[in-house]
């Protein structure tokens, strides 16, 4: 099947954006890792300043799914760097959408996965396991639920209540 672009995706399917169904993120993150267009199911976690809810998830198979973490906005330490998204590249994750900030830039613009984040940061976070998993997020304007559809490139990021035949 031939590549349809963000842009395409809303042309086509005003009723699904009037309705609430197909919404945009606000236009906030950076584009980082070599895949700059990928889209799976959603699969949410919700952290601040701790990332090892997070590495749990990468530890796992991804089977073409998009981790969506929000991780409250902050700038103050990076909660994803360079060797979970290698393990989520090997693993068979199709993207990484951050709230908040990363750090290893360099090497994770070398892994074939999507990362979208707010910047980069060069303190780590914490390890202690603390958030909440598989819980609705409310990220860049949008509510984001697990289960839902995510769907990136350079035009911006879409999140569908289905998946959808483009």
């Amino acid at each position: 099947m031939a590549f349809v672009t963000t842009a395409e995706v809303c042309d086509a399917n005003q009723d699904l954006i009037r309705s609430g169904q197909l919404r945009a993120l606000q236009p906030c993150f950076q584009i980082y890792g070599r895949r700059q267009i990928f889209s799976g199911p959603v699969v949410t976690v919700k952290v601040f300043e701790d990332n090892g809810l997070i590495r749990q998830f990468l530890e796992e198979k991804g089977n073409g799914r998009v981790l969506v973490v929000d991780g409250g906005g902050s700038l103050r330490c990076a909660i994803l760097g360079g060797n979970p998204v290698v393990q989520a590249q090997n693993n068979g994750w199709a993207g990484i959408i951050v709230n908040g900030c990363i750090r290893d830039v360099d090497e994770i613009n070398g892994c074939d996965i999507g990362v979208r984040a707010l910047a980069s940061h060069p303190i780590k976070a914490s390890k202690k396991g603390l958030g909440e998993q598989r819980v609705p997020l409310n990220i860049a304007g949008t509510r984001i639920c697990d289960g839902e559809w995510l769907y990136a490139d350079t035009d911006g990021i879409l999140v569908s209540q289905v998946e959808l035949s483009v």
